[in-house]
């Protein structure tokens, strides 16, 4: 909590305090107040209490260790695709994803002063995401850990050529102008959040389609990842997704993140699984849920 800036630190503070008087109906998210993350926990839960936490692990923890029951996390955007790291968290953290939130993401350029701009700090995925109008712009993008806690540092900043990437949320919260509304670089830009838990309680609702999100390793033979595949393919098992990573920097063999249409249980599903299974080290199921956003 110490790395935020001031201005942010004390907004923090106070929004933890109120998080601890109901850890039950509390949604961690990564960033400062005002960030992405802090929009996506507005809308998927408004009746909760939002706990900023300064990284993905963090978030994560707070879920662990209680002072939340639930985080919303960003994986991957339509502009810029998947997130950083987040594939190694998600096992490692142990938690379930428990559902899926979509958010249309519009950035700002915000500043304290009117300009000429000279340098713009955010997101490494914000600043992704609006390279054209930066470059456009001659101004020289500058990552920092979160869009919010930019735009809090550019509040607290004695230079005038220094803006931010951000929300207009952000913008309101730390007192900055907004200079350009929608500088993304696409109009479709959407990033995709999993809500996690330390696990399910509940049933799942009565969706008309539920995801599942799962890793695994095929064994390094050839074709291993044809064969893994094909149980999802003769069940009629519409795989949505498929990502591969490098973990541990081994070259040899490469990890995957998968998701599918339905969930173990369903018999389809299970005999999927039993294929990937036999063709793979090891499969891991991250979670089931409500489909948010049909894939088309």
């Amino acid at each position: 909590m110490q790395s935020y800036p001031q201005i942010a630190r004390l907004m923090v503070d106070t929004m933890a305090r109120t998080a601890a008087d109901a850890p039950e109906g509390t949604i961690a998210f990564q960033g400062a107040p005002g960030a992405y993350s802090h929009i996506a926990a507005r809308e998927f839960a408004p009746d909760w209490h939002p706990l900023p936490c300064y990284s993905f692990e963090d978030a994560m923890d707070a879920v662990k260790d209680g002072r939340a029951a639930k985080a919303i996390i960003p994986i991957e955007n339509s502009q810029h695709g998947r997130v950083a790291d987040i594939h190694f968290l998600l096992p490692e953290s142990g938690l379930t994803i428990v559902a899926e939130h979509f958010l249309p993401v519009h950035h700002c350029l915000l500043a304290k002063g009117e300009g000429p701009f000279r340098s713009a700090v955010s997101h490494p995925q914000a600043l992704g995401q609006t390279r054209h109008y930066l470059r456009a712009h001659g101004i020289q993008p500058t990552t920092y850990a979160d869009t919010a806690g930019a735009a809090a540092f550019v509040a607290e900043s004695d230079d005038p050529s220094l803006c931010a990437v951000a929300s207009r949320l952000a913008g309101e919260v730390f007192g900055l102008k907004v200079i350009a509304e929608g500088i993304e670089d696409a109009a479709h830009n959407m990033t995709r959040f999993v809500v996690l838990a330390a696990h399910r309680d509940d049933p799942l609702p009565g969706a008309d389609t539920v995801m599942t999100s799962m890793l695994f390793e095929v064994k390094n033979i050839p074709a291993a990842l044809f064969m893994a595949l094909s149980g999802f393919a003769t069940n009629g098992i519409n795989m949505t997704k498929l990502e591969s990573y490098i973990r541990g920097g081994s070259f040899a063999a490469a990890e995957f993140y998968a998701d599918i249409e339905g969930m173990p249980g369903d018999p389809a599903v299970d005999r999927a699984l039993e294929v990937l299974g036999h063709h793979s080290k090891w499969v891991r199921i991250l979670g089931s849920y409500p489909q948010a956003l049909p894939r088309v």
